[in-house]
């Protein structure tokens, strides 16, 4: 596939880093670059823009205003929307294609949008709604972070496409939502993003928008080729959906390959389309009453087993939600047995009318995450609890954003003081080895813990511990030295190990990084200080408050504080060489023991580890350069280099490789 000109590649690397300098300018209070290196390189910008006539709708030249409205407009499309017809059979794209050469693409999972331009301009931006009459949601459209809003070409231009929201972004915004009021998946979140009524919450969504179909280009010749018309999209500085030319011979083994990049692609995908390259040819093939004839979407085949539903399984978490578990008779799927499945809140229980004893279908969502397909018998016999199964205490049904979720009611509940427990001495948290859940759960029915606190005072308790099944002597004194070696903490640590509802060990760190580990001024900030950090935002800000302006719960921190030893991080801003990079990591290491150990060499110089390949990734960390796997084709694709990590540390992390063999300096 042919890449946009030099131009236009150095439109985008411009913007991106311009914005990243304003970012650290002014929202983070620090300089990447001085007043004439900015200023050379928005004058570059400013020109090539001039030159080619396209401003990207993130560019600093171009300012978007916000706007909130009551209601979206409707507008009815200029020529009709239909669906594709699908087919799981590789032989069957095969036997349709014939002796046709065609475009064969991610088939993205997101909301089909309409561009128009006219003059250059964007003027217009409407959903699919029904095929013939969408919503108009021009406003949000222009906050998209990768469309243009000018283009060189004036006659009128439309153009269809996928808005979407990676798999990494759709983590990142989710983490920092209440439980109860996460996105089940990033495509339902794309929609809510592109259809808000106020477009300043879709900017902080980071929609991309990737076009899959040029609809109109007045007094254009593409010499009777669909490809033409992605490459003129491509000079115009609109990104078309990753597409391979296939024929007859080659168009399994294009699918194979897609397959293998399925599971690491960062945009969500459901499938492949297959369109016709000879543009004449596919509109004398006309269409159905519901499909196009010039194109078919292929769609990964699901192994899909029938059995029976055993029963319910209500889990308890730390935050009181209780979450149904379906419970079914062992199948083997995608070649692992699996007899469980989580049916997620109360919404989906109901939507699925399931019953103990029903015939259900089970499949593997992506192939990794075990499903419910469908309900064959609907008896709906399942009774929504009344009572926590764990304290026994009073559960209630909260609906948040029209989904239905159980909670249990009672603040003291066991589960609640199980799960924070098991958080608690978590790797990640105090990494406090020698208690599982199920010895949490022993101490906390006998009374030895009540508090985060008491754990460092187990050692009143040996006589009867040394008692208990899977202890004795050697396990306790075992016990006794991982809990000394625990005092000695961080503070981003100990404020995740507080189980505090939605901040992860991120948030955490950067949180106390914003207050340079000043505990005393973290504790007296209010929401808005702490929704302006950067990666914060008003849900964790609001978690954050509340958690400490308990009373109860400053009491027990207080008391947790007198039991550890608080390693104060010296961070020098000079040494944040990373800052606004992002890094991946795969395969095995040589220098650093884990991934996670080189995980953490990069934050402490202000970097980011991610877990997929993106445009935005500084560099692939891999010591197998060449590899044929999905993460090394991936930044092949994008052109991020790949690098081992020697060459990583030598060139990022200023550390001299000794190729004798000694130690590193």
């Amino acid at each position: 596939m042919d890449r946009p000109d030099n131009k236009i590649a150095r439109i985008r690397e411009l913007t991106e880093l311009l914005n990243r300098a304003s970012k650290a300018y002014y929202a983070e209070d620090r300089e990447i670059m001085d007043n004439f290196a900015y200023d050379k390189l928005y004058s570059e910008l400013e020109a090539l823009e001039q030159e080619t006539g396209i401003s990207l709708s993130n560019s600093p030249t171009v300012k978007v205003g916000y706007e909130a409205v009551e209601e979206l407009p409707k507008a009815r499309h200029e020529k009709a929307m239909l669906s594709l017809g699908k087919t799981k059979s590789r032989e069957d794209l095969k036997e349709w294609l014939e002796d046709q050469t065609a475009l064969l693409s991610w088939k993205l999972d997101g909301l089909t949008v309409v561009l128009t331009y006219l003059g250059g301009e964007l003027i217009k931006a409407v959903t699919r709604g029904n095929g013939e009459v969408g919503e108009v949601v021009t406003n949000n459209a222009r906050t998209f972070c990768n469309i243009p809003l000018s283009i060189p070409y004036q006659s009128e231009l439309v153009v269809r496409g996928e808005a979407v929201i990676s798999y990494s972004d759709f983590e990142r915004i989710n983490a920092k939502m209440e439980e109860e009021a996460r996105y089940k998946n990033p495509r339902n979140l794309c929609s809510g993003a592109v259809r808000q009524l106020n477009n300043e919450i879709t900017a902080q969504r980071n929609v991309q928008f990737y076009a899959y179909s040029l609809v109109k280009a007045e007094d254009m010749d593409f010499h009777n080729s669909r490809e033409e018309q992605f490459l003129f999209l491509h000079r115009q500085g609109v990104e078309v959906v990753p597409y391979r030319m296939v024929e007859k011979d080659t168009v399994v083994e294009a699918v194979d390959t897609f397959e293998q990049e399925v599971e690491t692609y960062d945009i969500p995908s459901d499938g492949l389309v297959l369109l016709l390259n000879d543009i004449s040819y596919g509109q004398s093939l006309g269409t159905t009453a519901k499909f196009p004839r010039d194109s078919i979407a292929f769609k990964w085949k699901d192994e899909v087993r029938e059995t029976v539903l055993k029963e319910i399984e209500w889990s308890p978490s730390r935050t009181g939600l209780i979450n149904p578990v379906a419970i079914f008779e062992p199948v083997e799927l995608e070649g692992t047995t699996v007899s469980r499945a989580s049916v997620h809140n109360i919404s989906i229980l109901k939507g699925l009318k399931l019953g103990i004893g029903d015939r259900i279908t089970v499949y593997k969502a992506n192939m990794i995450i075990p499903q419910i397909a469908e309900n064959l018998t609907e008896s709906g016999n399942v009774e929504i609890p009344e009572t926590c199964p764990v304290c026994g205490g009073r559960t209630e049904v909260r609906q948040v954003n029209e989904v239905q979720s159980l909670y249990c009611a009672n603040p003291s509940c066991e589960a609640k003081k199980i799960k924070s427990f098991t958080l608690f001495v978590s790797r990640d948290a105090m990494n406090i080895d020698g208690l599982s859940e199920a010895t949490l759960e022993k101490f906390i029915a006998k009374g030895y813990i009540h508090e985060y606190a008491d754990l460092f005072h187990l050692e009143q308790y040996k006589e009867e511990i040394i008692e208990m099944e899977g202890f004795g002597e050697k396990s306790f004194q075992n016990l006794m030295d991982s809990m000394e070696t625990a005092r000695d903490t961080t503070l981003p640590r100990l404020v995740y190990s507080l189980g505090i509802a939605n901040i992860g060990l991120a948030n955490a760190k950067m949180i106390c990084r914003y207050y340079r580990d000043d505990l005393q001024a973290m504790l007296a900030a209010d929401a808005e200080e702490l929704s302006a950090i950067d990666g914060v935002g008003e849900v964790i800000a609001t978690s954050f408050c509340e958690y400490f302006q308990n009373e109860e719960n400053r009491k027990r921190f207080q008391r947790l504080l007198t039991e550890v030893r608080i390693a104060k991080e010296e961070i020098n801003e000079e040494n944040e060489t990373l800052s606004g990079m992002a890094f991946v990591v795969t395969g095995n290491l040589n220098h650093y023991d884990s991934r996670k150990e080189l995980k953490e060499a990069i934050e402490k110089k202000g970097g980011k580890v991610t877990g997929s390949v993106t445009s935005k990734t500084t560099c692939l960390i891999n010591n197998d350069i060449a590899s044929s796997s999905s993460k090394n084709k991936k930044a092949k694709e994008l052109q991020v280099p790949i690098l081992t990590e020697e060459q990583f540390m030598e060139q990022y992390l200023n550390e001299m490789i000794l190729r004798s063999g000694e130690e590193l300096k």
